[in-house]
């Protein structure tokens, strides 16, 4: 009805369908005479996209609404009437089938690498490799994968599930060695928890197949490739596996989110949870939220969704108004596990106990004798012995036992309560509220074998030193009272050299505004005192900005923190290894595929090439480690090369620097080594 000179600020709503495998292709309405079109001030929005036409969650709310658990939040009739308003609102995006969405594209970036081909197929049992063939025809007839004609395959294994079916998995290892790495920080989950604070009622999403919801670009989609019995199959969206996966998962959901994180709602990859101080608070959240949802064009499971409850499982834990606790069924599998009868098994009992560390008191202390017992690496014979069994048991009576930690309140001071002891640290981080103590957090670690030689006061220093940096968050820009012996303090006062461990260790604190109190040293040896403290204190020290300090990082970390990345150096070997007639060439070779005219210098560059790479321009070696060493997990794969005129200049850095201590031989090499490489670098560190 309006005139050929306007157009209609908004367009008519259109609610879009996949369509089905047998249906209709439309059900038309009736129109009244005038055939005008009805109008709506309702804005078109993206409508969340299946791949797999045949689901029908969307055609009918009633389906997925009743694979939602809406009974167990303990609301009252009316409250549970406004919250199914709500989300009838948002049916189209309750699926146990993946959207797809366009926020974000996964790429992934092998530099130079060649492509890696791995065949043939493996072979399989017949029941697998039927098993294999349905779940390829699944993923192709969902537009999951598609076939591949690119140079690139890795190969497919069957993982057994707990309920007896086969996990459809790639083994993308070598791919994943040559893929450069994205360093998109995955979210700390005590960092996660924290944020919780203040809030009564919870909401938890999961997506549907969350990974497979993000599209792979063009270019990517060949490297994907997998190999079967049937032929080569390559992803059309991102697999399951990958090692940026989880860093693009999460950049896709902090977009998505951006602007609600924070305030109503936390993202841990594909977990969501939203938290809100009140019930009218909550449904305006969980509209917020699964607004930007929509929008993305992402589905959720309903089956894994619970909406408005005040305690919920997130994250393995129990959040709720009162705090967070341990998932019961994670203590129920601590107090279950077996006797252990190999290394393998103590390892496995420590990652699980070790996941709720924050909840038990000196953990690391009481950890020690199964910290010692992996430790044995050249020994062929499992020995449990009484003091590992005792161990054993006191962990898992300490974590079925755990208590309650509060969320941080920033109203009030923090507490920092520590204690060492001859092979462990321990922490605690408390807050006095309206005069009861209030643990926010546990922590602890075992001393390295250089740290157990240090002297008791050396180590009183130490408990300081980490305490302070491991709880860092809690205690930066604000007031905090330190609890320990006090000795640690008259030891930073005797300080006469200025490069030595401790002076350093004293430079580290300088930022922090702490008051030192003074613990007697009977309560030294109660750990079971150890977060109540008499309340007769001494104040024998005000520590406050630019004032008297302590302070912390591994020797290691030290250097690598204030000297390599505070300074020009970096650079500066960026630009001598493109000047240096050497490495040049190997560069020119592994980024750019010059080929040198002349056979031999060809040969040589290849050989050089295995073990080296270039990365943001600059050329590193790859570091080689042994298959079971520990020390895979804390050090950097990748040791920049430096050239010969860039040599002295890294030497005087890691001796003659003022934070360096002039240390010896021995160490300055192990300073210099676990960043660098050259041919001699024994030798010339000898010589200086």
């Amino acid at each position: 009805n309006q005139s050929t000179d306007e157009r209609p600020e908004t367009f008519p709503y259109v609610s879009v369908h996949p369509l089905a495998k047998r249906t209709n292709f439309a059900d038309f309405e009736p129109v009244d005479s005038q055939f005008s079109a009805v109008r709506t001030e309702k804005q078109l929005e993206p409508i969340a996209r299946t791949r797999d036409t045949t689901d029908t969650t969307t055609h009918n709310p009633g389906d997925w609404l009743s694979k939602l658990d809406l009974t167990s939040a303990e609301l009252s009739v009316n409250q549970e009437n406004q919250l199914r308003q709500l989300l009838h609102q948002y049916s189209d995006i309750f699926s146990s089938k993946p959207g797809r969405t366009n926020v974000v594209k996964h790429h992934i970036d092998v530099g130079d690498s060649r492509p890696i081909k791995q065949g043939p197929y493996r072979l399989l049992n017949p029941e697998r490799k039927a098993e294999c063939t349905k779940q390829t025809a699944e993923m192709l007839n969902n537009d999951v994968a598609e076939p591949s004609f690119g140079p690139w395959a890795s190969p497919v294994t069957l993982v057994p599930k707990k309920d007896g079916t086969l996990r459809f998995c790639i083994d993308f290892r070598k791919l994943n060695e040559v893929t450069v790495k994205d360093t998109y920080p995955i979210p700390r989950i005590d960092d996660t928890l924290d944020a919780l604070k203040g809030a009564k009622y919870f909401s938890t999403l999961d997506l549907s197949s969350g990974f497979w919801q993000v599209e792979l670009d063009e270019g990517s989609k060949e490297k994907t490739a997998f190999v079967t019995h049937e032929g080569i199959f390559q992803f059309n969206v991102m697999p399951f596996g990958l090692t940026n996966a989880p860093a693009t998962f999460q950049r896709l959901m902090d977009l998505v989110l951006r602007g609600l994180k924070w305030s109503c709602c936390m993202v841990y990859l594909d977990d969501v949870i939203i938290y809100s101080p009140t019930f009218e608070q909550h449904l305006k959240d969980i509209d917020d939220v699964l607004k930007r949802i929509k929008t993305s064009g992402l589905t959720l499971k309903p089956s894994k969704c619970f909406f408005c409850h005040q305690e919920l499982k997130y994250l393995g834990h129990i959040v709720s108004a009162q705090g967070i606790r341990p998932d019961p069924e994670k203590l129920e599998a601590v107090r279950s596990f077996p006797i252990p009868s190999k290394t393998k098994d103590v390892r496995a009992f420590l990652g699980l106990t070790g996941y709720y560390r924050r909840f038990i008191k000196n953990y690391a202390e009481v950890a020690e004798p199964l910290f010692d017992s992996i430790r044995e690496k050249h020994n062929p014979i499992f020995v449990f012995t009484p003091e590992r069994q005792l161990a054993f048991e006191l962990l898992k009576e300490r974590l079925i036992a755990a208590p309650i930690v509060t969320y941080p309140n920033f109203d009030y001071p923090f507490m920092l309560q520590l204690d060492a002891c001859d092979y462990g640290l321990g922490a605690v981080l408390a807050q006095n509220i309206e005069h009861r103590e209030h643990v926010i957090a546990y922590a602890s670690r075992t001393l390295q074998p250089c740290e157990r030689k240090y002297s008791a006061p050396e180590r009183e220093c130490l408990a300081i030193v980490w305490g302070t940096q491991h709880f860092r968050p809690y205690l930066e820009g604000r007031p905090f009272e330190v609890w320990t012996d006090h000795r640690s303090l008259q030891w930073l006062r005797s300080i006469k050299d200025p490069t030595s461990r401790l002076a350093r260790w004293a430079m580290k604190l300088d930022a922090y505004d702490m008051v030192i109190k003074h613990r007697p040293g009977k309560a030294n040896s109660n750990t079971d005192t150890l977060s109540r403290y008499p309340l007769k204190s001494e104040v024998v020290a005000v520590l406050q900005t630019n004032g008297i300090f302590i302070g912390p990082l591994e020797e290691s970390q030290e250097i690598a923190v204030n000297l390599w990345d505070h300074c020009n150096i970096l650079d500066g070997i960026k630009l001598a290894q493109r000047q240096d007639k050497n490495y040049s060439p190997l560069i020119s070779f592994i980024q750019d595929d010059i080929q040198p005219d002349d056979e031999v210098l060809h040969r040589k560059l290849q050989n050089l090439a295995k073990t080296h790479r270039v990365i943001d321009g600059k050329l590193y070696r790859v570091r080689k480690f042994e298959e079971d060493s520990p020390l895979k997990n804390n050090l950097s794969p990748h040791l920049l090369v430096v050239p010969k005129s860039k040599r002295l200049e890294i030497l005087k850095l890691a001796h003659d620097h003022p934070v360096s201590g002039h240390l010896g031989r021995r160490k300055t090499l192990h300073r210099i080594s676990i960043r660098f490489f050259w041919e001699g670098m024994s030798r010339d560190v000898a010589q200086y």
